[in-house]
């Protein structure tokens, strides 16, 4: 059973035989590195590197549902990229636009 089950993943037409698995499964760096970058301050992030992330994420997961053969892997991906850069995106404004009430009184 488990057997058949490998064989089928290993014969699929986005198997790790072809570029449509490998292609994906290297991509999870990006949003690995988007994850790290959580503990980096705000004014740190860049917003044309995070929007670049954001729609990315969003077209390739649309896009990975309507090819043949479904890429669930890269389905997944880009849907990690996408909520990765919409949270960093969201850190940079709320940084930008709504500072703390106490920053601000420093500020003055």
């Amino acid at each position: 059973m488990a057997a058949s089950k490998l064989q089928a993943i290993w014969n699929h037409p986005a198997g790790p035989k072809t570029i449509h698995f490998w292609a994906p499964t290297f991509k999870w760096g990006i949003s690995i590195a988007n994850v790290a970058d959580f503990s980096k301050p705000p004014e740190k992030l860049s917003y044309p590197q995070q929007i670049a992330v954001t729609c990315t994420g969003i077209v390739w997961s649309r896009y990975s549902t309507v090819i043949t053969p479904k890429n669930w892997n890269l389905f997944s991906v880009n849907v990690a990229m996408a909520a990765t850069g919409i949270y960093q995106l969201s850190r940079k404004i709320k940084h930008d636009y709504f500072p703390e009430p106490e920053a601000a009184v420093a500020n003055e």
